[in-house]
């Protein structure tokens, strides 16, 4: 990770407003969260200003969201962060930001889905999703392709949380891996995914779905990629629920492949955890949870 050569306060972000869109500047102005990529400001009821912070890609993940999801937005079943105004490197700040809409809720690393019928609610907002790309629509970050390009991270990330005592039958963690990429590859057309559902880019209401955010990893590919979301997100024993809503459907080697990227993002997740517990940089106490709930139910349906 990196940071920021300035330090990001409510002062700056009000003088970027006054500065490129002074209309915006006098509204109630809050810091909402730190993520990994970004700093999120809440700016009056319905607005919010993300600035990059922590890592150097985040500028062109801001510039893609602003190109893109205002023409995917209006297809969503659910609330997403829109894109409003884009503002400009300067003086003040020398990178990209954009104003987005404020999407209500609680993360789900911090307020779990717990109502079944979130996992209609996740079918639908997929379902609208996975749509075959348009020419020109951005690759991923190594996401949505082969999961065979991803064998030596996995073994990484599964060495470690055994080194860490996260993780106490790494066989059979990798028995979910080695499943997953004896499953046929992904032959269709790449379509569009949202390439980053964890926990804490969805946000819950009284334990249902109300909004999917962060759309910075949009890019096209298997949509196996997001299908891993059953098994992060949804409560457990609702996976048939979500496939059977699911269009145009999902055949088994295309669940199984989900099965995998579930399995190597919920090692992540217990790393992130472990990190937060223990104060180290980069680290969230709340990914440990979910990802060691869903490191359990793969396990348990190999």
């Amino acid at each position: 990770m990196t940071t920021t050569d300035v330090e990001i306060t409510a002062d700056l972000v009000r003088d970027l407003l006054r500065e490129q869109h002074p209309d915006l500047a006098d509204l109630p102005l809050r810091l909402g969260a730190r993520g990994w990529d970004n700093q999120l400001w809440r700016l009056g009821d319905d607005l919010a200003v993300r600035l990059p912070w922590a890592t150097d890609s985040a500028d062109a993940l801001l510039r893609k969201e602003h190109a893109w999801l205002p023409g995917l937005a209006p297809l969503l079943p659910l609330p997403v962060p829109v894109p409003q105004r884009l503002g400009e490197p300067g003086a003040l700040f020398g990178r990209p930001w954009i104003v987005t809409t404020w999407v209500p809720g609680e993360p789900a690393d911090r307020a779990p889905l717990t109502a079944p019928e979130a996992a209609g609610d996740l079918a639908g907002f997929l379902s609208a999703l996975h749509r075959p790309a348009p020419d020109g629509a951005p690759a991923g970050r190594g996401r949505g392709g082969p999961l065979a390009e991803h064998t030596d991270g996995f073994e990484q990330g599964l060495a470690e949380t055994v080194e860490r005592g996260l993780v106490t039958d790494p066989e059979a963690v990798r028995a979910v891996w080695q499943d997953a990429l004896a499953a046929p590859a992904w032959d269709g057309p790449p379509v569009w995914l949202h390439a980053d559902l964890h926990p804490a880019n969805v946000v819950t209401a009284d334990g249902g779905l109300c909004g999917v955010v962060d759309f910075g990893d949009l890019c096209t590919g298997d949509p196996a990629y997001d299908l891993s979301a059953v098994w992060r997100l949804l409560p457990a024993g609702t996976e048939g629920a979500f496939y059977a809503a699911y269009r145009p459907g999902a055949d088994e080697a295309t669940r199984r492949r989900a099965r995998g990227w579930a399995a190597a993002a919920a090692l992540g997740g217990l790393l992130v955890g472990e990190a937060g517990v223990h104060g180290r940089p980069g680290g969230k106490a709340t990914w440990g949870p979910p990802a060691r709930a869903c490191l359990a139910r793969l396990v348990a349906t190999v």
